[in-house]
């Protein structure tokens, strides 16, 4: 089973809709929102800032939430993910 971590914010309007798919789907998931501290906004920034996946992201100004990683990292998802790519 993959480990799926989710970084998020809860005044993101795309974070409860994707954490909502992801339990109708019984993917077990661990949430991260980046602003309960320092440690949980750098576990996301990790990410952010070393990723390709982010590029176009931070090339229209966006910050990348809701951020699904896979298996600390083996991939990075967004919105537009299918449940095949976590399973």
């Amino acid at each position: 089973m993959n480990k799926i971590t989710v970084y998020g914010h809860k005044g993101c309007p795309d974070c409860p809709p994707m954490k909502e798919l992801l339990t109708k789907n019984d993917i077990e998931f661990t949430y991260v929102d980046i602003a309960e501290g320092i440690p949980q906004l750098k576990a996301f920034l990790k990410y952010r800032e070393n990723r390709p996946e982010f590029d176009r992201i931070k090339a229209a100004g966006a910050v990348g939430l809701p951020c699904v990683v896979v298996n600390d990292g083996e991939k990075v998802l967004f919105q537009d993910l299918t449940l095949d790519e976590l399973k």
